[in-house]
């Protein structure tokens, strides 16, 4: 019955202040002083029709990965593909443009934003704008980061990785994978593991970088990355989106969905008497212990 009043008082909006969000209380109270315009009714009816279309999406999704089996509901499986999709997206903040000056973009996060994640419910601490490249390049960087459990980091360039690197803490990971190749790491998009600390603040601000994003920024360390103002600090917890789930991509007049890539077979070290099932070493030389290292982490990245 909330529901049904909620849309009520949306449909009479002329004569009704409906508020679904207790964020928008204050400027309920400075409307309700100044006596509320058109316009502030039209906007709370809008999101109140929002709020109650993203309930009846929820329930619609719920629904869709449920059976019933001799009278029981059976709830699929997480990784299941449902045979109906549907997903409300709010807006977090226009861009400047897409991939070309030409074209539009925006930057949306799943709604309601209880359930955002990773760069849906991203904080920018310093910087300039992000850009719809700068936002793939992150993204990119993250997948790669999140494979490793030690402290690793990534430079990337146009979604390709120019280096990648696990070390003794975030600043040594850091180092290695900017050395790797440190032509194409200048103006690099740079994902840590790890809380970006001290050491790794004096490491990235060594040398030109777009944006870097890390699960944490001590506050010791935002002193120094703010010598770079328009560098961009990108904060994001990726720790629910190292298991699997389900990922979308748009192609043209359609959508395709699968299980996200999560390489589970390198989680645990490899040596000769513990290898992932179906995996066997086929040259007369066993691989050194170095060896194996690399090839676990070939396989990550």
């Amino acid at each position: 019955w909330i529901r049904s009043m909620v849309r009520a008082a949306a449909k009479n909006f002329k004569g009704v202040l409906v508020v679904v969000d207790p964020n928008d209380y204050p400027a309920l109270i400075a409307a309700l002083d100044a006596g509320p315009t058109l316009a502030f009714r039209f906007d709370l009816m809008r999101k109140a029709l929002a709020h109650t279309a993203a309930y009846d999406t929820a329930i619609t999704r719920t629904l869709a990965d449920v059976s019933l089996s001799e009278d029981e509901f059976v709830r699929a499986a997480p990784t299941d593909l449902s045979t109906i999709v549907s997903q409300s997206f709010e807006k977090i903040r226009d861009l400047r443009y897409g991939e070309n000056p030409h074209q539009k973009a925006a930057w949306y996060a799943p709604s309601p934003s209880a359930k955002a994640t990773g760069l849906g419910a991203a904080s920018i601490l310093q910087g300039k704008e992000l850009s719809f490249t700068n936002l793939l390049d992150l993204d990119a960087a993250a997948r790669i980061a999140l494979e490793f459990d030690e402290p690793a980091a990534v430079v990337i360039k146009h979604t390709n990785p120019c280096g990648a690197a696990i070390g003794t803490s975030a600043a040594d990971a850091y180092v290695r994978a900017r050395e790797a190749d440190s032509l194409s790491a200048f103006g690099g998009i740079v994902a840590l593991n790890r809380t970006l600390d001290v050491a790794a603040a004096e490491a990235i601000v060594s040398t030109f970088i777009e944006a870097v994003i890390a699960p944490g920024v001590d506050e010791d360390a935002r002193p120094i990355l703010a010598k770079k103002t328009n560098m961009r600090v990108v904060v994001a917890d990726f720790e629910s989106l190292r298991s699997s789930g389900i990922e979308f991509r748009s192609i043209l007049g359609a959508m395709l969905a699968q299980e996200r890539d999560f390489v589970a077979e390198a989680r645990a070290l490899w040596t000769p008497d513990a290898l992932p099932e179906g995996v066997k070493v086929v040259t007369r030389r066993q691989p050194t212990a170095e060896e194996w290292e690399a090839l676990r982490f070939a396989w990550r990245a």
